[in-house]
């Protein structure tokens, strides 16, 4: 028996989530809970094989929450599972410690793969994913660099924060980083990306 985790603010689509599982996995035990707190409290009353994990999570909307529950159980499967554009946040978060990264626009059927594979040992991104990095791989001087991709998994942590108007002390209690240390990764931000002020960061990221 797999026993699963759903963390998903989302009533209605914790709901779909566990009712594709259950016509997956008729016999696994499924979780749900609507906050990161909830995923540690979970993980504190038994194992898990696999945490179905939406990104934007209340307590958790960045890449340290995947270090944070590889700490805890290093054995359980990631799937990252967003409304996020997989060409910025899919291989950042694979690149955290997550097992695959599936869209929540994607089919059924999609979605079934993506979580056999993850329970298998493999680890899962879009075909379309999957087709652009070999071509990137094959063929580099017909893709131009993106700068967004180009941040480290912690610096897009930062640039995500400072979109939604947190100022860098803010972001520093949220991330549980030195003062300094957050000034150092904005200033890092802006020199990747070009810009000069929070107004223009937004506008490059759009």
């Amino acid at each position: 028996m797999k026993h699963i985790i759903i963390a998903e603010d989302h009533a209605v689509v914790r709901i779909g989530t566990k009712h594709l599982l259950q016509s997956l996995l008729p016999d696994a035990e499924i979780t749900g809970v609507d906050d990161f707190d909830g995923i540690i409290t979970a993980m504190n009353e038994r194992s898990y094989d696999l945490l179905i994990l939406d990104i934007n999570i209340p307590g958790g909307n960045n890449t340290k929450m995947v270090e944070t529950i590889r700490a805890k159980a290093p054995d359980i499967k990631i799937l990252m599972f967003s409304g996020y554009d997989e060409q910025l946040y899919g291989l950042l978060y694979l690149q955290a410690g997550a097992d695959g990264y599936l869209s929540k626009d994607a089919p059924e059927e999609e979605f079934k793969t993506a979580v056999t594979s993850v329970l298998a040992n493999r680890k899962y991104m879009s075909e379309e994913m999957q087709q652009i990095n070999i071509n990137r791989l094959i063929n580099p001087k017909e893709f131009q660099p993106d700068p967004v991709v180009s941040l480290s998994p912690r610096e897009t942590d930062v640039m995500n924060l400072l979109k939604e108007g947190l100022g860098t002390a803010k972001i520093a209690e949220k991330l549980n980083l030195q003062l300094s240390t957050v000034s150092t990764y904005k200033a890092r931000i802006f020199e990747k990306l070009g810009v000069k002020n929070i107004v223009e960061l937004i506008t490059k990221i759009k």
